[in-house]
Order: C-alpha cells, then sequence, then structure tokens
C-alpha cells in the first residue's frame, strides 16, 4: 500500500468518527451560547478544544506511521 493510500484511509477514518459525533458538536457543557431577540451567538470553546485534541493525536500517529 503506498503512503498515498494510507492519507485516504485516515481521512476516511476521520470523516467517520465526526460524522458519528456530530450531534454532539455544539452541545458541550463549556460551549458558550447566547441569544437576545434577533441576535445569536455561540461559540463552541469545548468542542473546538476536543476537535483539536484528537486532530493533534492523528496527526501524531500519521507522523510515527512514515
Amino acid at each position: 500500500m503506498t503512503e498515498f493510500g494510507k492519507i485516504f484511509i485516515v481521512i476516511g477514518v476521520v470523516f467517520i468518527i465526526v460524522g458519528l459525533l456530530w450531534g454532539f458538536i455544539g452541545k458541550l457543557p463549556g460551549d458558550i451560547s447566547f441569544k437576545k431577540g434577533n441576535f445569536s451567538f455561540h461559540f463552541p470553546i469545548m468542542t473546538s478544544i476536543i476537535i483539536s485534541i484528537i486532530l493533534t493525536l492523528i496527526f501524531t500517529i500519521i507522523g510515527r506511521l512514515k
């Protein structure tokens, strides 16, 4: 299997994981939501932290495979 094939497999796994976790995005404790009248503000702090940790782990694993 080529390196290009391995990258596609990892990307596919990432998409599967994101698809399974999509229902929780924006609903985690720590995400900021504010709504008043016609104005609404949403900043997913905790979701951003979790996605960052997952991507760091994935890229670390990819880096060690090379």
